[in-house]
Order: C-alpha cells, then sequence, then structure tokens
C-alpha cells in the first residue's frame, strides 16, 4: 500500500512506517540520532564514501512525524543549526595588482582543490567579495578549487552535486526517471566560476574549463569513492553568453522551465537559464545508463 506522501524522491510505504514504528518502540531509550543512524544502517542509507546518511534520514523521519505516522521520541536538547546561525565569510584582503599579459607569459597556473583546507575561509570569502551571486554554503558532495600564479590566487571553481531533474540534460543522457534516481550522483554542477576582476588574460577561463576537466573527477573519487562521468552548468541567459564554456567544448543542452525545484504553480518565476554539459568520457552514456 502507497500512502500519499513523499519525501525527496521516496515513496513511503506502510511497510516502512511499520518498520519504523516496531525500531522506536523495540529501542524506547534511544535518542532521535541514535534511531536515525539504525534505520541508515537497516535500510543501507550510505553515502559512497561509507558515510551514513544521517542528516537526510533524520529530515525524513522528521517529516513522517510532522504528517503525524510516527512519533519519536522527545528532543534531548536542541542542537545548533549551522545553516541557520552560520556567519558570512569573512572579508579577504589579497594583493589586487593587476594581470595584464598573454596566457603563455604566465604559466606554469596551479589548481589546488582546497576544500577541507586552511584556504577554504579564502575560497569562501572571494566568492562572496566578488562572485556576482554571492557564496552559498553547498549542500551534499562539493569540492572547491583555487587557481593560483606564483602564488597568487586569481579564479576560483565550486562544483556541486547535480540538481535531481533537468528535462534537456536527462533527455540528451537518455536517462529513465529511474537510472537518474540511481545515478544522479555520477554528475557534478559547477555552480560557481570566478576569475578575480583585475586579471585580465586572454582565453583564461576556456582554458581553466579544459584544465579542471581533466581532475575533477579523480579527485571526487578520492574524497567520495566514486568517479563523475559528466560536468554540467546553467548560464542566465539575461546576464551572459556562456561564451567560455562553449569556447571550452561544452554542449549547449537546452533551457531550464525557469520554474526551480519546488515549484507548485507550473509557471516561470526565475531567469531561463542555458544548460551546458560536458561528457568526460566518450562513453559517458553507457556509464550513465548502467543499470
Amino acid at each position: 500500500m502507497e500512502l500519499e506522501i513523499k519525501y525527496k524522491g521516496k515513496i513511503v510505504t506502510q511497510q516502512d512506517i511499520d518498520f519504523i514504528e516496531k525500531l522506536i518502540s523495540d529501542n524506547p531509550s534511544d535518542s532521535r540520532r541514535a534511531l536515525s543512524k539504525k534505520l541508515c544502517k537497516a535500510w543501507n542509507w550510505v553515502q559512497p564514501n561509507g558515510v551514513l546518511r544521517d542528516m537526510f534520514c533524520r529530515g525524513f523521519m522528521l517529516h513522517l512525524e510532522s504528517a503525524g505516522y510516527i512519533k519519536l521520541p522527545p528532543r534531548r536538547f536542541t542542537p545548533n543549526n549551522p545553516f541557520v546561525n552560520r556567519k558570512k565569510p569573512a572579508k579577504v584582503e589579497i594583493d589586487q595588482t593587476p594581470i595584464e599579459a598573454r596566457l603563455s607569459k604566465i604559466q606554469p597556473l596551479e589548481i589546488r582543490q582546497i576544500r577541507c583546507t586552511p584556504y577554504e575561509k579564502l575560497f569562501n570569502g572571494l566568492i562572496a567579495q566578488y562572485h556576482y551571486l554571492g557564496y552559498c554554503h553547498p549542500v551534499g558532495e562539493h569540492l572547491k578549487y583555487i587557481v593560483y600564479i606564483e602564488g597568487r590566487p586569481i579564479a576560483c571553481f565550486a562544483w556541486s552535486s547535480a540538481p535531481r531533474h533537468i528535462g534537456s540534460r536527462d533527455k540528451f543522457i537518455g536517462w529513465s526517471p529511474a537510472i537518474r534516481k540511481k545515478n544522479i550522483h555520477l554528475i557534478v554542477y559547477n555552480s560557481r566560476f570566478l576569475i578575480l576582476p583585475w586579471i585580465h588574460l586572454s582565453f583564461l577561463a576556456s582554458h581553466l574549463l579544459g584544465r579542471i576537466a581533466k581532475i575533477v573527477s579523480a579527485d571526487w573519487e578520492r574524497v567520495y569513492n566514486h568517479p563523475v562521468y559528466f560536468l554540467e552548468t546553467f548560464v542566465d541567459k539575461e546576464k551572459f553568453k556562456g561564451t567560455c564554456y562553449r569556447a571550452a567544448n561544452w554542449i549547449y543542452l537546452g533551457d531550464t522551465t525557469g520554474r526551480g525545484k519546488n515549484d507548485q504553480t507550473h509557471k516561470p518565476n526565475r531567469s531561463i537559464k542555458a544548460v551546458l554539459g560536458y561528457p568526460l568520457s566518450k562513453n559517458f552514456r553507457e556509464l550513465l545508463c548502467h543499470v
């Protein structure tokens, strides 16, 4: 029997409810956190890097309780919510001396993956100060890069988990809903790309896109224990043409609907964006459609 409730794509069955209720009744002294971890283990809710999907599971159980399907034990304490109380990135002071030259004259460039390093604060501050969208803390799998010339930061990249459903992308790959759900983690989304405003090097943007495409999958596998086979990004058509992506051989896949992932009205409520993609392997469709 299917209930009229979903949580982030999961359809909840009566069997699921019965299992969770029994888990709660069999462990009366457990906290909500302990119950969440036991449910993750029982249902094998594990990220590719082996970490339990504890936060997803806790949200799932809270959702069921708010809908009246289960009764969780009382809260033992209210933890600080880092997403609500997160401080804005601190302002950073760096050398802003302009760099104007031919790209060939300023090699080599150094690209550093800086997530979970002391340089992450620098990255966050640069994005907050100089990217038109500002800084937004990523959720899920993500990596951050800073590009350096002789020790000076000149550019930043952020890569994040891909959105669950993008019509033009899914059609291009040949995904069914079931296969997309299984393999969505094999795509990553270029959520931020910044070249600092005092850096003026012809063809730098497309050059960096080509360079980073060669390393991001290996870095992803090193951190998350799985490779990625396809890159994607979204270009706001009211502001940009996506020239550097096209110059780096990214493929135009189509446009977004302008409705966002939580749309309930089926009417555009934001700017239309061009969807661009870049396969990392010649047999990317075979890899992404593997059952």
